[in-house]
């Protein structure tokens, strides 16, 4: 199997059960603070690593706590942390994510040193054969150069286009350009102009929509495939797509084709909602490939 190096964010989760999302001006009262790692690319670089993949993370930390303990959140998964960057004076990353009953949530990020990751960290990064998995929570030109180097040593790029920038940055149509498969969810979608088979014309050679519970939608240069759910009961749909993503990379880091890769993603992301938190819920190679084998039986008994 390749390896799959995720250039990306560290974040510090603080998470707050609800029974419901509050409305614009509303206070509803929530449970205790639950805090954890997270961050979209500490999340698909967990996600990737128990999966059974090699894999590297490439982010920025403060100089503070929060920084501190996620780096031996990292150290406790087995990531390497050598590819980890301290800025001093900064704050680490923190995300503010409200989760109702039904398991939808809401997310406000403060970046802190996840806006000061650059370029300087990715000399030597890359070999032939890697997977590299990129995200937005981190800035668009350390995402470019991520991409362009990647490409130029036999690599190749996966974007999670999340959360998309202002309209018209000009850094993400480059990017775009220098990418082999784009993963975004049906908003993101609609806010790059349509569907998984109309994406493609922004450059990736291949494009995924992930539909939630839905299940997803491909699409590359052979046509457009719908790729079914697997039913849970979900609790917390929190990292189901950072797990969605993490999965996919491994998929294709071991050679498996794109619509082989994107069935064992929709199967890890929905077997992370059936627990609560991020990292924490992610499955392993092996609870995935029961819960595979699982489906399997029940559809042919």
């Amino acid at each position: 199997m390749s390896r799959v190096v995720v250039v990306g964010s560290a974040n510090l989760d603080l998470v707050v059960g609800v029974p419901r999302l509050p409305a614009p001006g509303e206070t509803v009262l929530g449970s205790d603070v639950v805090t954890g790692p997270g961050g979209k690319g500490a999340n698909q670089a967990v996600a990737a690593h128990r999966l059974g993949a090699e894999t590297l993370l490439v982010a920025a930390l403060g100089d503070d706590r929060f920084g501190t303990d996620l780096r031996a959140a990292l150290a406790r998964e087995g990531l390497p942390l050598d590819r980890l960057v301290t800025r001093a004076g900064i704050a680490t990353g923190v995300a503010l994510i409200v989760v109702e009953a039904a398991g939808e949530n809401t997310i406000v990020v403060a970046p802190g040193a996840n806006a000061r990751l650059d370029d300087s960290s990715l000399d030597g990064l890359f070999a032939p054969g890697d997977v590299l998995v990129l995200q937005l929570e981190i800035p668009l030109e350390t995402c470019l150069a991520a991409a362009r180097r990647a490409r130029d040593a036999g690599a190749s790029v996966l974007l999670n286009a999340a959360p998309l920038p202002p309209a018209g940055a000009a850094a993400l149509t480059e990017l775009l350009g220098v990418v082999d498969v784009l993963v975004v969810n049906e908003g993101e979608a609609r806010q790059l102009g349509g569907d998984a088979r109309a994406l493609l014309r922004h450059g990736p050679a291949a494009c995924v929509v992930t539909l939630g519970a839905r299940g997803a939608v491909s699409a590359d240069g052979t046509g457009a495939r719908t790729h079914p759910p697997f039913p849970v009961d979900a609790v917390d749909t929190t990292g189901a797509g950072d797990t969605f993503c993490g999965a996919l990379a491994v998929g294709l880091a071991s050679g498996i084709d794109l619509d082989q890769a994107v069935r064992r993603g929709c199967a890890a992301g929905a077997l992370a909602t059936t627990r609560m938190g991020a990292q924490s819920a992610m499955p392993t190679g092996a609870e995935l490939d029961l819960f595979l084998a699982a489906e399997k039986e029940a559809a042919h008994a």
